[in-house]
């Protein structure tokens, strides 16, 4: 795939993107909790590990081809739900889920996208494409419920439990900015005080300031392991756990009814010093190898993903698919949907170069000699 939409790297986009868009907009993104320690050692920790190329492999034709539960992407390599892609690009998240749609690789939709999860599904299939959707679990179990009802009438292939969100971590930028939703944009996927019905709130009669203040005051702090079953209990569709950085938590969701699990520190926005996921997966796929799994349990990861040799040490180290958050918004804010097509090209091409220069043909030739870990 092709696009007039130069990327070199992702790395140089977060520069260009700050040019074009507001401090408050910027800052939401690229900021993340207290010191962002963990912020930049995701990226760190991926720079730290070496490659071990194997040699003479007829790597003249490959394929970066994966399949998740039954559905075959283009690659390894999906698109994490994030928050708020309006303030990005007035096309928001319809044109990242067009994008992905395109590129024929997966993408996970946030709870709170500013577009309503139906609207974001019904651009998706035009183009044939699939979506996850992220779900907070409110202390309105019925909201959340509905929610999980939408989804699946939308057309949503899996649920992602966002579990390391109790409340939100303390994100200074956020807070010398004053952020908040600027009242043009709508929260469409939640109820909220003043607005009785979610119908109410996809809509656009509550307000979008009273849905920004007061979402995280709904969220339920008290979740535990039983409302992971209780979630199970309520669709037909994989749930699978984002936030696990331990090989114990890991193994709880295999025994509380999760299909899958994402080794996340939500991009080091929740807990400052948290592990780098890339330095996290290796104990969780381990503590998952010793349990007898009667069905097929993909383990993913997100945070750090820059290259496409990131992508290419995780899935060394035993992780399925990996999921890109930031770039694909820097790529949103400077070209909209060409913007995202680019940057998902450019990862793509950098993993499938990647493969090839290390000796793989496929994505199952991928195994952990691959990477040494520097001592």
């Amino acid at each position: 795939m092709t696009t007039t939409f130069e990327v070199i790297n992702c790395h140089e986009l977060e520069h260009r993107a700050r040019a074009v868009m507001s401090p408050m907009a910027f800052d939401y993104y690229a900021g993340a909790a207290d010191d962002e320690l963990t912020h930049r050692d995701n990226t760190a920790a991926f720079q730290r590990l070496r490659l071990r190329p194997r040699v003479l492999r007829g790597v003249a034709e490959r394929s970066s081809q994966v399949t998740v539960f039954g559905e075959t992407f283009s690659m390894p390599i999906g698109i994490a739900p994030m928050a708020l892609q309006q303030l990005a690009h007035a096309d928001g998240e319809i044109a990242t889920a067009r994008a992905a749609a395109l590129h024929k690789t997966l993408m996970v939709v946030s709870t709170t996208a500013t577009y309503s999860l139906e609207d974001i599904a019904a651009a998706s299939r035009q183009l044939d494409g699939t979506l996850w959707f992220q779900l907070y679990v409110f202390k309105d179990r019925a909201a959340a419920q509905e929610l999980v009802q939408r989804a699946e009438t939308a057309g949503y292939t899996a649920l992602v439990l966002t579990a390391d969100t109790p409340f939100l971590g303390n994100r200074e930028r956020d807070i010398r900015n004053g952020f908040h939703l600027p009242p043009e944009l709508q929260a469409h996927n939640y109820r909220a005080v003043g607005a009785t019905t979610v119908q109410e709130a996809q809509h656009g009669t509550a307000s979008a300031n009273a849905l920004s203040n007061h979402f995280f005051a709904n969220v339920d702090a008290s979740l535990t392991w039983k409302d992971v079953e209780w979630l199970c209990s309520i669709t037909t569709l994989p749930v699978v756990v984002k936030g696990i950085v331990r090989g114990d938590d890991a193994v709880l969701a295999v025994e509380h009814g999760a299909r899958g699990v994402i080794v996340s520190n939500h991009g080091g926005r929740q807990l400052d010093g948290t592990i780098a996921t890339i330095d996290a997966l290796p104990e969780v796929v381990d503590a998952l190898s010793r349990l007898v799994v009667s069905q097929d349990f993909p383990i993913f990861l997100d945070g750090g993903v820059r290259r496409g040799t990131d992508a290419l040490k995780a899935l060394a180290f035993g992780a399925r698919m990996v999921f890109v958050g930031r770039p694909i918004l820097w790529g949103l804010a400077l070209g909209g949907q060409t913007g995202v097509e680019a940057v998902l090209c450019r990862l793509g091409e950098e993993f499938s170069s990647a493969m090839g220069l290390a000796g793989c043909r496929r994505c199952t030739d991928i195994s952990p000699d691959l990477v040494r870990i520097p001592s």
